[in-house]
C-alpha cells in the first residue's frame, strides 16, 4: 500500500464516484497524483466504501485530512476518537495528518460546522499546544489548514496571518494552504490576498487545497465546494507555487459533484497550472544556482 502522497494534482474521493475510479481504465487517470480522504467518513464502518478504498489505496497514495479534531476548543481531546484516528492512519495515512485551525465542538456536542477563533496570542499559544499533543497521540506531523469564515469570534490582537504564522511556529507544525478558503476569505472582507499570502511562512506549506464556492445573496461567497475553481484561485496557485516549488495540489469538489469525466477536466486543467508554475520555480532555482 502506497503511503507516500505525491507531489503533483490530487482528487478528494467521493463516495459519489468511487466505483467509477475503480472501474475506469488507469490511463484515463494518470494526471491524478493521489486521492485524499477524511479518515471520519470511514471510521467505525464496515462494507462496501471501506472495502472498496482498500482497493484505491493499493493503487494510488493517501492523503487524510480530518474534520473533528476541533482544535481550537477548550475541552481536553476524546482519548476513543484518537486511538480509533491513530489506527486507522497506521493503515492508509500518509506522512501526516491534516485538519482545520478552527473549533467544531463544544462540550462534547458536534456543532457540524469549522468556526473561526479569536486571533489573539492566548488562543495561538493554546492551539499550537493542542497541536503538539495530536501530532503525539498520532505518532505522525500535523497540518493546520486556514479556514473560510463569515464572521470573527472575540477580539483579535493579530492579523489572521500573524495570527497562523504564531500557531505555526509554536507549534513547529506545518500549513495546508486552503487557496479557495482565501480567495472567500478575501472577497467576503474586502482585503488582498496577496498581501495576506506575502505576510505567511510560505516555507511552512506542505499541501495546498483548491475548490470553488459558491454565490449567495449580495454577494456573499460561500464556501461549499460546489462549483469549478475560480481564475482567482489559479492565479494565486500559481503565484505560491513559483515560490514553494511541486507539492500535493488538491481539487476538492464536495457539493453538485459532476461526473468523473467532468472532474478529470478540472484536473487537468490544474495539472496544466501546476506544471507552468513549476517549471518558473524551477528556472529561478537554475538562476541562484547560476549566479
Amino acid at each position: 500500500m502506497n503511503c507516500n502522497v505525491s507531489n503533483g494534482v490530487g482528487l478528494g474521493l467521493r463516495w459519489e464516484f468511487l466505483d467509477e475510479v475503480l472501474n475506469c481504465q488507469l490511463d484515463a487517470l494518470a494526471k491524478i497524483s493521489f486521492f485524499e480522504i477524511s479518515p471520519e467518513n470511514y471510521m467505525r464502518r464496515g462494507g462496501h466504501f471501506p472495502a472498496a478504498l482498500e482497493r484505491v489505496a493499493a493503487l494510488w497514495p493517501i492523503s487524510t485530512h480530518g474534520l473533528m479534531m476541533s482544535l481550537g476548543s477548550t475541552e481536553p481531546f476524546d482519548p476513543e476518537y484518537f486511538d480509533e484516528l491513530r489506527r486507522f492512519l497506521g493503515k492508509f495515512g500518509g506522512a501526516w495528518h491534516s485538519d482545520h485551525l478552527s473549533f467544531s465542538s463544544s462540550d462534547g456536542v458536534s456543532l457540524h460546522d469549522l468556526l473561526p477563533v479569536p486571533f489573539n496570542h492566548a488562543t495561538a499559544r493554546r492551539i499550537a499546544a493542542r497541536i503538539r499533543e495530536a501530532a503525539e497521540r498520532l505518532e505522525r506531523p500535523m497540518l493546520v489548514e486556514n479556514i473560510s469564515y463569515y464572521t470573527t469570534l472575540g477580539r483579535s490582537e493579530l492579523a489572521e496571518p500573524e495570527f497562523i504564522s504564531d500557531v505555526l511556529e509554536s507549534a513547529n507544525a506545518g500549513l495546508l494552504l486552503d487557496i479557495n478558503n482565501l480567495d472567500v476569505n478575501a472577497k467576503n472582507h474586502g482585503f488582498d490576498p496577496w498581501s495576506w499570502l506575502s505576510r505567511i511562512p510560505l516555507d511552512r506549506v506542505v499541501e495546498i487545497h483548491v475548490a470553488g464556492p459558491e454565490p449567495y445573496g449580495d454577494g456573499l461567497l460561500l464556501d461549499t465546494h460546489g462549483s469549478p475553481v475560480r481564475d482567482s484561485v489559479y492565479e494565486l496557485l500559481a503565484w505560491v507555487l513559483e515560490r514553494t516549488g511541486p507539492m500535493p495540489v488538491l481539487l476538492e469538489r464536495d457539493n453538485n459533484v459532476p461526473s468523473l469525466e467532468a472532474l478529470l477536466v478540472e484536473i487537468r486543467m490544474l495539472a496544466s497550472t501546476y506544471d507552468a508554475a513549476v517549471n518558473r520555480w524551477a528556472m529561478r532555482q537554475g538562476g541562484r544556482n547560476a549566479a
